[in-house]
């Protein structure tokens, strides 16, 4: 199967490509640059040239393939705090990419989470902005493309995460001298392994049906507190309760460090027969990999 994977070089996308070449797909890469390019070459997958801006290029790429994997997102407009362009910007490529595959019966797989049947989870989801996004994908199932969301945990860590949640909070403990939480640290977040992530896209690529919605948490919830505590202790720094109306200022705009969600992978190991092999979050920090640059 030919696969078009946009955002192949990057964080999820390296885990992506090699699972998606070793089961036997025909892989092709978006790229920006001559350095990407050659990194998606040495994975074994073809190199296309374009950007998130050229969406007549994206629809002739994702019309050519046998499958879309859409993992790039303008991680450029997030740095210079414009999280609402580059959430436009993703909803006008998931618009091109699923026009060009409509009626075709082929794969469409994005990032993003559905509804559910709980009030209170499903208003986290709609807080996120990216929520837009995830219903678009999802919606492209009624016009006969095999649609397929993936949840992916906000703490997803190896030693390929150079700007998730792990490298922020270590980054604001060393910055502010204490690893903190917020209140009383309760709030959970998912988290998983890069490599077991990378290896659930391919499965859903194979065996998920249209309008699957999959969760790629490892880790049902890990506290906040129980990560700062474990930061704290490869800093040397004390492990302090910030209180919430200073939280904004102390972590520097983070968004997410109130997040409070799990994510429950039972039914999508039972669906794809995803067994999970690699360390845990709290073994992955205790690895030191995250400590060993500022």
């Amino acid at each position: 199967m030919r696969v078009f994977v946009t955002g192949a070089n990057g964080h999820i996308g390296s885990a992506v490509v090699p699972e998606l070449v070793q089961a036997g797909h025909d892989v092709v890469g978006l790229v920006r640059s001559d350095a990407s390019a050659t990194a998606v070459e040495a994975m074994g997958a073809r190199a296309h040239r374009g950007d998130l801006a050229d969406l007549a290029g994206l629809r002739e790429a994702a019309a050519a393939a046998d499958a879309v994997v859409h993992l790039a997102f303008d991680h450029a407009a997030i740095a210079a705090g414009d999280f609402a362009r580059a959430v436009a910007t993703d909803l006008a490529v998931v618009q091109a990419l699923g026009q060009a595959l409509a009626g075709t019966g082929k794969a469409l797989i994005g990032v993003g989470l559905t509804h559910t049947s709980d009030p209170k989870r499903d208003a986290v989801i709609d807080a996120n902005p990216r929520s837009a996004v995830a219903r678009a994908i999802a919606g492209f199932t009624d016009q006969g493309v095999r649609s397929i969301l993936v949840a992916i945990p906000p703490v997803t860590h190896s030693s390929r995460d150079r700007i998730g949640f792990m490298p922020t909070l270590i980054k604001i403990a060393r910055s502010t001298g204490v690893s903190g939480y917020v209140g009383d640290g309760a709030n959970r977040w998912p988290a998983g392994h890069t490599l077991d992530v990378g290896r659930l896209f391919q499965l859903a690529l194979d065996k998920a049906p249209a309008g699957a919605q999959l969760y790629a948490a490892t880790e049902e919830g890990i506290t906040v507190r129980e990560i700062a505590e474990v930061i704290g202790r490869h800093l040397n720094l004390p492990a302090v309760s910030i209180p919430a109306d200073q939280a904004a200022v102390h972590f520097q705009g983070f968004p997410f460090i109130n997040l409070d969600i799990t994510m429950d992978n039972t039914e999508t190991r039972k669906l794809l027969g995803w067994e999970p092999a690699h360390p845990g979050l709290i073994a992955d920090l205790a690895d030191g990999h995250y400590f060993t640059t500022d």
